[in-house]
């Protein structure tokens, strides 16, 4: 405040901005010591915020003041409870700030605004210094006094950038939303989750990003650095967005709007509450509506495949063309874009596109994606012939169009699957048992097999960490990313020095006597061992009342099948 003072800007606006923070410094700070009401706070934030559009830093993006004053102070008070939220773990909101202070600053110093540069930049250095201790193990922590501070500096200095007249373009207006991007992110996650779970938005929780990448693995740091480094992601595009011409800037938002989104639905599958809750949830008919949308997720797949297919296009005929002819024909590309529409997502729909799970995707998932995006091609192509008989539009666009969207539908789906394996530890939901560390006796087919498992179906509680395997020949090869350990003759030390748990013997080869000795063997150091069996019969064989009751038991889950196919062996 002192450096804010002595060397930041002399003008009106920015100390109106230093005026209200410490207006809800106060207000944060009698929250600590007495705890007032949410309605309360949310008075005071409007306040605030009205304090900062009297002084005439108003956000530009609309032609219409009332519009552009009530968005200010949405922004204002979005951005100061985004940041407030976001102080659930050691560092975490003081290191966002950090970052984003200095992409601010970055931005500032470019648009010639020294002063504010100057102001912004010691904010960052304090914050520094905070976090020497407030970093993971933190020894001092900030209350809301410090958080609601911290939000309403960050959105209003934000907006010192794009008013007055400077830079008055799309890429300039969208700054201050990248830098400030990752706590807008954890709201929009934890308001849209805990709406759907039939929880109030203000009611505290352990459900925010940072919760839900420890309930991953993660530890705590890392879990933070992890955020870090999303924060750092979308301050540099932030920036890019400057000097990048407009078709590549709106391009690369819409990208990581994408990649946040499949983060946050992968974020959201991750257990936090009570059981007891959900259900009282579903019996909602809004909020079971929701939940029902959101397990299906066929609307959104539908959604996103929509915006692909359009920015392949886009992306193919940039490639060819060049910008300055796609700049020309840029209302073409528009007037195109329903045609594009109608003939491809009716085409993938048929071709099974949308029938698979994404956790379950494989090569045949992607030979499937290979024939719906030919198949489409083929129709836009007809389509094209019939109606305008090709005049205007190249045949190479087709073809580059075809292999972007085929790498775009695939990317996307194996998100899933590509986050699982970034996130140790991504079968273990938050609030369940620890996993246990479990290896693999067996590196074949069923190894491969259980390996899938267990990866897939949260409900084991397991973390595979390699394969032992009787034919040494396999010896540090690698299944899925688990390396073959050794042979059985390694078995005990290899559990010694991995930390295991459990042995899960998986080959159906393995004769009933071996595994007895491997069971002796185990036990004899306290590890636990089971096998899997899996083997068919005929339905004629089994009595009737038995297909029944394996039924009645069931709770319709989709793991109860596989349940019946382990036994577990006796130590």
């Amino acid at each position: 405040m002192v450096v804010s003072f002595v060397a930041g800007p002399d003008g009106f606006q920015f100390r109106s901005i230093l005026a209200a923070g410490s207006l809800l410094f106060i207000v944060g700070l009698i929250d600590d010591l007495r705890s007032i009401k949410p309605y309360q706070k949310l008075i005071a934030q409007i306040l605030a915020a009205s304090i900062v559009c009297v002084s005439g830093v108003i956000l530009p993006w609309t032609p219409f003041p009332p519009i552009n004053m009530a968005l200010t102070i949405l922004w204002l008070v979005g951005i100061t409870n985004a940041v407030n939220l976001l102080d659930n773990m050691d560092g975490l909101a003081a290191g966002i700030s950090a970052i984003a202070g200095s992409f601010l600053t970055a931005n500032l110093l470019i648009n010639g605004q020294i002063a504010e540069s100057v102001a912004v930049a010691s904010f960052v250095a304090a914050l520094i210094g905070f976090l020497v201790y407030n970093f993971n193990p933190a020894s001092i922590f900030m209350g809301d006094c410090g958080s609601m501070f911290l939000g309403f500096f960050l959105a209003g200095t934000s907006m010192l950038s794009i008013t007055g007249g400077r830079l008055q373009s799309l890429p300039v207006l969208v700054v201050p939303v990248l830098v400030l991007l990752i706590p807008i992110f954890d709201t929009t996650l934890v308001a849209i989750v805990r709406r759907m779970s039939g929880r109030a938005i203000s009611q505290g929780g352990r459900d925010h990003a940072s919760h839900r990448l420890v309930a991953l693995g993660l530890s705590e740091r890392r879990a933070v650095l992890m955020l870090y480094g999303l924060a750092v992601v979308s301050g540099c595009l932030g920036l890019a967005v400057r000097w990048l011409p407009i078709d590549t800037a709106v391009a690369s938002v819409i990208g990581l709007t994408i990649i946040l989104s499949l983060v946050g639905i992968y974020l959201a599958q991750v257990s936090v509450y009570d059981a007891s809750e959900v259900a009282e949830a579903r019996r909602q008919p809004l909020v079971a509506f929701l939940i029902d949308l959101s397990y299906k997720r066929r609307v959104f797949e539908v959604l996103l495949d929509a915006v692909l297919v359009l920015m392949s296009w886009y992306v193919a005929s940039l490639i060819l063309f060049g910008r300055a002819t796609l700049n020309e024909g840029w209302g073409e590309l528009v007037h195109f874009a329903p045609l594009l529409l109608a003939v491809k997502l009716p085409v993938l729909l048929m071709m099974g596109v949308y029938r698979g799970l994404w956790r379950y995707i494989g090569l045949d998932s992607v030979l499937t994606y290979g024939k719906a995006v030919a198949a489409s091609s083929v129709g836009i192509a007809l389509a094209l012939l019939l109606i305008y008989r090709f005049e205007g539009f190249s045949r190479t666009v087709l073809v580059l169009d075809a292999v972007v969207l085929f790498t775009c539908l695939t990317t996307s789906r194996f998100m899933f699957r590509l986050l699982r394996r970034v996130l140790p530890g991504g079968d273990v939901a938050f609030g369940r048992p620890e996993s246990k560390r479990v290896l693999i006796y067996g590196a074949g087919d069923g190894g491969e097999l259980l390996v899938r498992e267990l990866r897939n179906n949260l409900r084991w509680g397991c973390h595979p960490i390699g394969f032992v395997d009787d034919d040494r020949l396999k010896i540090n090869k690698v299944i899925h990313g688990l390396r073959v350990l050794g042979g059985n003759d390694d078995l005990v030390e290899i559990c010694e020095r991995q930390n295991v748990d459990e042995v899960l013997v998986s080959s159906t080869h393995i004769s009933d006597g071996r595994v007895m000795e491997v069971s002796e063997e185990c036990g004899r150091h306290g590890i636990a061992l089971r096998r899997m069996r899996f083997h068919l019969e005929p339905i004629s064989t089994l009595p009737d009342d038995s297909l029944i009751g394996a039924y009645a038991s069931s709770d319709g889950g989709a793991d109860d099948d596989v349940n019946d196919r382990w036994k577990t062996v006796p130590r």
